[in-house]
């Protein structure tokens, strides 16, 4: 597996949570982010990398999705 790095629009909740709205792969295709079920600070086991995970409802479909102390975010590819 390897690291997929895409692009995320993002806001800070007045706790100053930051939380991921949308995703969009590098082909210009965008996805709404349903619902955010769990964040916390984990390693991609598949794609190696150590930050935030969000697990996200995207479709009906959950996703990992990992921002990570370089300030980049990726999934798991």
């Amino acid at each position: 597996m390897s690291k997929i790095y895409v692009d995320v629009v993002a806001k800070f909740s007045k706790e100053g949570q930051l939380i991921p709205q949308s995703i969009t792969w590098e082909d210009g295709r965008s996805f709404l982010i349903d619902r955010i079920r769990d964040i916390r600070r984990a390693a991609s086991l598949k794609a190696g990398g150590v930050g935030m995970r969000y697990t996200c409802v995207i479709a009906n479909q959950e996703k990992y999705l990992y921002y990570e102390d370089n300030n980049l975010w990726f999934v798991e590819g």
